[in-house]
């Protein structure tokens, strides 16, 4: 009996007869069910992250496998530090383009070559020209290997190329050649379009790169050409490369030099220059000469025409009577400012609002000037080179923001060197390259006829120069650039006979400037010459890193 009751009071639940449990619910068993309910969902819950979790972690795997071994990295090309090309029995021009003609990221090579064939077995014949013709030629500039040979009818006036630039022309390169302007796609060196040059026109270079005239969405170009008595332009298409409009007489003599120059306001002016000084002509009163309507779009610049003259519409820049040449401080960009360099004198005017900014005072300029940052206050400063006698000359470094020098060098002025050069870096300021010779205490002060040596100057290491004995071919012209963005500095020489034209042997090369660090002198100039080994001066070149 007390084990049965003991059983009882241990067991107080009684079942019936189909096994459910009766009699009274222990108090809190309600709430005992409910809490399971929610545990159960927060375990469905946790499964659901769980999987979640896995999912985007096997995303993951996907992107990173996709990008490791399927999608290919991309691979820089692969580039010769020096290259070499020789044409036998060719001649060849003044002109050198660096553009993008094949599709890596390397900087590519256009020059023309007069000759009866082509580097490709393309030749004269073949084209249906009279030999020998001109062949606009691309060459690679990772190998030297040659991209296309476009042949044209000789001879060559003036070749221009970068014209594609913001304009949607489908070409890059216009050729004045025999009594034709052609217009070439440097990708593929196809003729886009070939129109005869305008009559009683005999143009120079540079062409005129304009806004859409005509309404077809595509810049158009302009073409300036200047006799004794007078100065003319043409409107062309830059689609179809018809002429817009009439001929339009400038009402200006002579001109020796024009420009397009885009002012603050968005006007545009073509600047002339002759004996007397520099003017500029406002776009829209050219356009509105050609043809009625044609100014439509055309923005005027309000300051500028206020001192336009009533006549003329000229409007004087800078007056002198003894005006050598204007050049932008910036070649690719309309608003820099520009250098005007006189018998006496190198001047730098705004660009913005065409307004004087120094002068610096010169006996006369031998090349064309050069810019590049030599100190870091972020404004291009100016190279010169000054003739000061006895076949000796000064390179001197002319700051942007005064005109006051803040560097030179005296060197023997030797023949057929090219104007200077400079290349920016990533530290602010750029690598001036010059040629000549340097003068020492036992040479003749006149140098021999075939002695020229390349200086490259670091502005943070300015009392030395980097001397190196360069090439003693004839340089038919010369060129320091950035062949891969943001880096891969290198300079091209185009070499051959003296006479332009000319036949011989005409040789193009490619040299990357570090090449020549290793194999070149350093030379110590002005007081002290510096408290570096000529071994941290190497390294310190080897160490720069070249900015666009």
């Amino acid at each position: 009996m007390e084990s049965r009751e003991n059983a009882t009071e241990g067991d107080p639940l009684k079942r019936g007869e189909d096994g459910a449990e009766t009699g009274p619910a222990p108090p809190g068993t309600e709430l005992k069910k409910k809490g399971c309910k929610e545990i159960l969902g927060l375990s469905k819950l946790t499964h659901w992250r769980t999987a979640v979790f896995f999912l985007s972690l096997f995303l993951c795997l996907t992107i990173v496998f996709a990008f490791s071994f399927i999608i290919p990295c991309p691979v820089r090309p692969q580039y010769f530090v020096t290259w070499n090309r020789s044409f036998s029995e060719a001649a060849s021009y003044d002109f050198l383009a660096i553009e993008h003609a094949s599709d890596d990221k390397v900087m590519d090579v256009l020059f023309v070559l007069k000759g009866s064939e082509g580097t490709q077995n393309k030749s004269c014949a073949v084209a249906g020209l009279p030999s020998p013709c001109v062949f606009l030629s691309a060459v690679d500039g990772t190998d030297g290997e040659t991209l296309w040979d476009s042949p044209l009818a000789a001879d060559l006036h003036w070749a221009q190329c970068g014209l594609e630039r913001d304009s949607g022309r489908s070409w890059d390169c216009l050729l004045s050649h025999s009594d034709q302007l052609t217009a070439v796609d440097k990708r593929k060196g196809a003729v886009i379009w070939q129109q005869p040059h305008p009559a009683d026109l005999h143009s120079s270079g540079p062409v005129l790169s304009l806004p859409d005239l005509d309404g077809d969405k595509v810049g158009d170009v302009g073409l300036v050409a200047s006799d004794r008595t007078q100065t003319r332009m043409v409107l062309l298409s830059g689609k179809t490369g018809a002429q817009i409009g009439s001929t339009v007489v400038l009402g200006f003599t002579e001109t020796v030099h024009h420009l397009l120059h885009r002012t603050a306001e968005g006007s545009h002016y073509v600047l002339l220059q002759n004996d007397a000084g520099l003017y500029g002509l406002a776009l829209w009163r050219i356009a509105a000469q050609a043809k009625a309507g044609l100014e439509a779009g055309l923005k005027k610049d309000k300051h500028l025409e206020k001192s336009a003259s009533a006549a003329t519409g000229l409007v004087p820049i800078f007056e002198s009577d003894a005006m050598r040449e204007v050049v932008r401080t910036e070649e690719a960009d309309e608003t820099s400012g520009l250098l005007v360099v006189t018998g006496r004198e190198v001047a730098l005017v705004e660009g913005k609002k065409l307004q004087l900014q120094w002068r610096f005072n010169s006996s006369s300029i031998l090349s064309q000037p050069s810019c590049g940052h030599f100190n870091k206050d972020e404004l291009l400063d100016i190279m010169v080179e000054e003739d000061i006698g006895n076949s000796s000359k000064r390179v001197a470094i002319l700051d942007g923001k005064s005109g006051e020098v803040l560097w030179e060098v005296n060197l023997l002025a030797s023949p057929n060197c090219p104007r200077p050069a400079s290349i920016h870096t990533t530290n602010l300021v750029s690598i001036f390259m010059f040629w000549g010779l340097k003068a020492s205490d036992s040479n003749a002060s006149v140098p021999l006829a075939d002695e020229r040596r390349s200086y490259m100057l670091h502005p943070l290491y300015s009392k030395v120069l980097l001397e190196y004995d360069n090439v003693m071919d004839h340089i038919i012209t010369f060129k320091a650039t950035l062949m891969e963005r943001g880096r891969h500095a290198a300079y091209i020489l185009l070499t051959g006979p003296p006479s332009e034209g000319a036949e011989g042997t005409v040789v193009l090369s490619k040299r990357k400037l570090k090449q020549d660090v290793p194999v070149s002198r350093v030379l110590r100039i002005g007081a002290g010459g510096g408290s570096e080994s000529n071994e941290d001066i190497k390294e310190a070149f080897n160490r720069l890193r070249f900015s666009d």
